[in-house]
């Protein structure tokens, strides 16, 4: 019999997580550990590794088959563009505190399409392979060129089987026209709501009548679309974060039960005045509190809260295919299945790679609509764009989970070329990752009905995690 290859941290005490290439992963001793790494495995050890699908008995036999199968299956590699970003104008009605998309003044000139970059991207759109299409409408404020937004979708609409649009909109400055838009099947609202009303004031409106028009807006989109079509994201900041349960209470009350938490990111205006990983330990303490407060709501009265990320790092532990969240993807190669198109026709492999240019600090545009992708700085940046070979992260438990972000690295240091556990990005998901295995192996009922709910399962069994002494 043979062993594939086992990573293992330590998770308190006597009790090592140990996980495979494939994503395979059980709780074991120190004593475990000892024998394994001492080539002194015993039989109770193996025919514990054989039938949890860590070893095998001979090449090509069904555990050495169906390991491969789970291997590649966490293998996120997409051909087709069918996810679009699209900025049809930077200027914005809004001067947020912590903005990361370097808007334009909202009567700034020169910050929307022009009708030959309008074509260019029609264009663009009409030469995807692919029968089905989402389309996000980023800015600026996108509603401040609703026409923009109507010549897209009309135009999506006709030349797709099926299409779907999400307005990234501050919910302002809301008209009827507007209304009629979203009101809309195919059509989705993602806005920010900050926590509480003080909070939001304070980094987003700036004044009570503001803040009174935003919360006016949200009931409203909630009342005309309905709370499944409306998300809304916090963006914290650490220095001074929302009181927690108003905040939850804010999403709750309007049947929005899925909380994104976002700090304030290093990108565009956000990073004035901030140190690259500025507070980030109090940032790990404050999300496992948060993380928290939501197990003992959820169980006290019945709610079905979860934190978005938390549930996406949970569920990528859990099923091979998670990789809907570009962190959370491994590899995460750019322009493979999604795409940016600023203001000017300009293709960026992300929005933060758009916010470095934006700011002048490096130049990650990929090519523009006229002229079209530009494969070389694609192939370059997607040559760094994966964790299996980086000799910090082949020896991480949390490897086969974890995703990369190069365009965070360059943000945050001005290079890729550093030790992968000194970046921001590696000492969050490590901190992400301690605390899911950390409620998963917990043995208490308010914690399993939670799991249960981010899973989407009935109920928590215990034979969704293996333990071995």
């Amino acid at each position: 019999m043979k062993v594939w290859p086992l990573r293992f941290r330590h998770a308190g005490d006597d009790a090592f997580i140990f996980s495979d290439d494939a994503g395979g992963f059980f709780r074991g001793s120190e004593a475990f550990l000892r024998r394994y790494a001492e080539a002194g495995l015993d039989d109770h050890d193996r025919a514990f590794l054989l039938e949890g699908g860590h070893a095998y008995r001979r090449e090509l036999d069904l555990p050495y088959t169906a390991f491969a199968y789970r291997w590649a299956a966490r293998q996120a590699v997409r051909r087709t563009i069918s996810y679009v970003v699209l900025v049809p104008t930077l200027r914005c009605d809004l001067t947020c505190s912590y903005c990361q998309v370097s808007r334009a003044a909202l009567n700034a000139q020169g910050f929307d399409w022009t009708e030959e970059t309008a074509r260019y991207v029609e264009d663009f759109l009409g030469g995807l392979d692919t029968e089905d299409v989402k389309v996000e409408f980023q800015g600026g404020e996108p509603l401040l060129r609703l026409d923009l937004l109507e010549r897209i979708r009309s135009f999506c609409r006709s030349r797709f089987r099926r299409a779907e649009f999400v307005v990234c909109t501050n919910l302002q400055n809301v008209d009827e026209a507007a209304w009629r838009f979203l009101e809309a099947p195919d059509t989705f609202v993602s806005t920010s709501l900050d926590g509480d009303e003080a909070t939001h004031r304070r980094q987003r409106t700036k004044t009570a009548p503001g803040t009174e028009a935003f919360f006016q807006n949200l009931d409203e989109a909630v009342r005309r679309l309905g709370p499944g079509k409306v998300s809304a994201l916090p963006t914290i900041d650490i220095d001074a974060p929302p009181d927690v349960e108003a905040m939850i209470d804010n999403f709750e009350r309007r049947g929005i039960r899925s909380i994104y938490l976002r700090p304030v990111n290093h990108q565009g205006f956000a990073r004035r005045g901030r140190e690259p990983d500025a507070a980030l330990d109090r940032w790990i303490a404050w999300h496992a509190a948060f993380v928290e407060r939501l197990i003992e709501r959820n169980h006290r009265t019945g709610s079905s809260l979860e934190e978005y990320y938390f549930s996406q790092c949970l569920r990528r532990v859990l099923r091979f295919g998670a990789d809907g969240h570009v962190d959370l993807r491994n590899p995460s190669f750019f322009a493979s299945d999604y795409i940016v198109i600023d203001h000017d026709g300009t293709f960026y492999p992300t929005d933060e790679a758009r916010m470095q240019s934006r700011i002048g600090r490096i130049d990650l545009s990929v090519g523009n609509v006229r002229d079209g992708l530009g494969r070389a700085k694609i192939d370059t940046l997607n040559s760094c764009s994966l964790n299996n070979f980086d000799p910090d992260c082949i020896h991480c438990a949390f490897q086969p989970f974890c995703g990369s972000d190069v365009i965070d690295d360059i943000s945050r240091y001005g290079t890729i070329d550093i030790p992968r556990t000194e970046t921001w990005f590696c000492r969050r998901h490590t901190a992400l990752f301690d605390k899911v295995f950390e409620l998963l192996y917990r043995d208490d009922e308010a914690t399993r009905r939670s799991l249960a709910l981010w899973l989407g399962i009935p109920e928590w069994t215990d034979n969704l995690v293996r333990v071995h002494q």
